[in-house]
């Protein structure tokens, strides 16, 4: 009775045969999707790593959107500026405005909440963007201390830092919404080490959880976005042979890595009213890689 049910299998193997072609970066031909021009009208937003990659993609739709103020803080003056400026020149009035920040100092943090205010009157939004994935980042015994206390300082405590001064403006404000961007290694464990990276994005998944319940009632809401891999410099520069490459694609159910544009435009919707009951969540946008086991051929 085995033999004959593996026979029935065999047979209909053609209608669910799995093997094709995958484009690692077939996600550069991806047509963008139409944005809402009113969808972020009346809102001020702050982006921390906003120069390039996810930050630099999500000011570029914020722009899109209608945000009527943007304020960019990045360590890279020179792609902020002309960000800014290329902002400024498409909507065809000066909203969006760069400063250079240091997310290692305190405050550097500060004061970029105070020029925001300075210049907006309101905080409506905050992109925690800003992160590093350092390249000695590995396991526990070859990682060293310099390189877990910086990855720690910027992703994690400059998070602290940055709820710390931009909650009371929010509040003023009449409330608002923080995403935070953690990872899917935040939620599942790898064998490709970072260890660092890995323990620092774990605590912005614990952090935004208990501040999205402690402000649940002051109408601010507060999501980690976990993503995938996605193409920009940081990631790229890490995969920086094929085997490494490889042995993420595999994971991949969808079969491509992500775009920051694909992630920009879940940070559009939880900084708008469209998530209005959303707060706490690990927002995830990974192309499927948390719910698989066995990924297609």
């Amino acid at each position: 009775m085995l033999a004959t049910r593996f026979t029935c299998l065999k047979s209909f193997s053609k209608f669910f045969s799995t093997k094709r072609k995958i484009d690692a970066f077939g996600g550069m031909n991806l047509k963008d999707a139409p944005a809402n021009p009113n969808r972020l009208t009346g809102k001020f937003a702050l982006v921390t790593g906003g120069s390039n990659g996810i930050g630099k993609a999500t000011c570029e739709l914020f722009e899109k959107s209608g945000v009527s103020g943007l304020f960019i803080a990045d360590k890279d003056e020179k792609n902020g500026n002309e960000l800014a400026e290329r902002l400024n020149s498409n909507r065809g009035s000066q909203f969006a405005f760069f400063q250079q920040a240091d997310m290692t100092c305190k405050k550097s943090i500060e004061g970029m909440f105070l020029e925001h205010m300075k210049r907006f009157g309101k905080l409506n939004v905050l992109f925690n963007n800003a992160g590093i994935m350092h390249s000695n980042d590995d396991g526990p015994v070859t990682t060293e201390e310099d390189v877990w206390d910086l990855t720690m300082n910027i992703n994690l405590k400059a998070l602290f830092f940055a709820h710390k001064f931009a909650i009371p403006h929010m509040l003023n404000s009449g409330g608002g919404s923080i995403i935070n961007v953690a990872s899917l290694v935040a939620l599942m464990g790898s064998a490709t080490a970072q260890i660092a990276y890995t323990a620092s994005k774990g605590g912005v998944l614990a952090m935004s959880r208990e501040l999205a319940i402690i402000y649940a009632r002051d109408n601010i809401r507060i999501n980690s976005l976990c993503p995938g891999p996605i193409r920009t410099d940081l990631l790229m520069k890490f995969l920086n042979t094929e085997e490494r490459l490889n042995r993420r694609l595999v994971h991949i159910p969808i079969g491509r890595f992500g775009e920051t544009k694909e992630i920009a435009q879940a940070v559009a919707f939880l900084a708008s009213d469209e998530s209005s009951f959303v707060t706490g969540s690990s927002f995830v946008v990974d192309g499927g890689i948390t719910q698989a086991y066995v990924t297609p051929e």
